[in-house]
């Protein structure tokens, strides 16, 4: 991925000229995420990836550095011309030093579980089967985790507002824009989910997976694209994989595919479709000077995002048919 941005933005002639750090930077990454999602955890899996993978290549940056090209030098103006302080550089590495630390923490010591209550639904917790799996019966449970991973971030916000120095009174201007600015998103994804659960439940999600998988074997490519359409139109990957993640692994099942590579396809393929999406587009432009110019943004990305969906679907149906051994086993029906 980093030699296909730095082709974009730089040409060929940029990527032979940085080709080392690009490596070191892809490379330091796929370890890192190796590392976090099958040792460490799975939650913290991007997160850890990308500060190991920054440390790694400015590091590796100390040693090696490219020849300077006179096309893409850096006008310093004056009032750039000073260097910010030390306390403020390492103030930017706060955040994410903290939300890591406490996931570890609150997954390593199981603090989501605590004060965890598992209610049957009444009149629908296994009045329905699954004929797909035999008759199975359907649970409906709900979950109430008062102290669920969110709240682990809530407390990550506060460590960080107590580390940086941040008041009583930022803070909680903090969390009013940040509540104006995303609120259309919480109750996209309430609908969501909502529509997720509708769509389970009354055999939607496994009448379309059947529909879905008398594609055949061209499932393997539109599998990526699933997830693609699922976060273009909601915004959200965790809304993408509600929606269409059940219909993913019914497809695979009826097409004897694997359907942990399917289910996590959808989150991939929602990945790509996520640079694309109207709402990300939208509070993206609003921090920069692009603010007004969203069709701009959106028509420059969108052949990118399509073309890094269909390199997925390769990737994809390499797994598959070619190197099966990568996929971990997992058991349960």
């Amino acid at each position: 991925l980093p030699f296909y941005v730095m082709f974009v933005y730089g040409g060929a002639r940029s990527v032979r000229a940085i080709w080392p750090a690009l490596l070191v930077a892809g490379g330091s990454f796929a370890v890192c995420q190796f590392v976090a999602s099958n040792f460490i955890n799975y939650s913290l899996t991007d997160v850890l990836a990308s500060l190991g993978s920054l440390a790694v290549t400015l590091g590796f940056l100390t040693i090696w550095k490219p020849a300077p090209d006179p096309e893409f030098a850096i006008v310093r103006r004056e009032s750039a011309a000073s260097e910010a302080s030390a306390v403020d550089k390492w103030q930017g590495w706060i955040p994410w030093l903290i939300v890591a630390a406490v996931v570890i923490v609150w997954t390593a010591l199981k603090i989501f579980a605590i004060g965890q209550v598992n209610l049957p639904w009444p009149g629908l917790d296994k009045a329905i089967s699954i004929t797909l799996y035999d008759n199975k019966p359907y649970a409906a449970i709900w979950q109430f985790q008062p102290l669920a991973t969110g709240t682990g971030i809530l407390v990550a916000a506060i460590l960080t507002a107590l580390a940086c120095g941040v008041g009583v009174e930022g803070f909680a201007k903090c969390a009013v824009r940040t509540a104006q600015q995303i609120w259309i998103a919480v109750v996209t994804v309430c609908f969501i989910v909502g529509l997720a659960f509708l769509m389970n439940y009354s055999g939607l999600a496994y009448t379309l997976g059947l529909g879905v998988a008398s594609v055949g074997g061209l499932f393997v490519l539109l599998s990526p694209f699933l997830g693609w359409i699922a976060v273009f139109l909601s915004g959200s990957d965790t809304s993408g994989n509600a929606l269409f993640g059940n219909l993913q692994v019914v497809a695979s099942r009826q097409l004897g595919l694997n359907p942990l590579l399917f289910a996590a396809t959808n989150s991939s393929g929602g990945v790509m479709g996520k640079m694309i999406s109207p709402q990300n587009i939208a509070t993206g432009v609003s921090v920069t000077a692009l603010k007004g110019r969203e069709g701009s943004v959106f028509a420059r990305t969108f052949p990118h995002s399509v073309i890094l969906t269909i390199i997925l679907g390769l990737l994809v149906a390499l797994q598959q048919f070619v190197i099966p051994w990568i996929i971990p086993a997992v058991g349960g029906p």
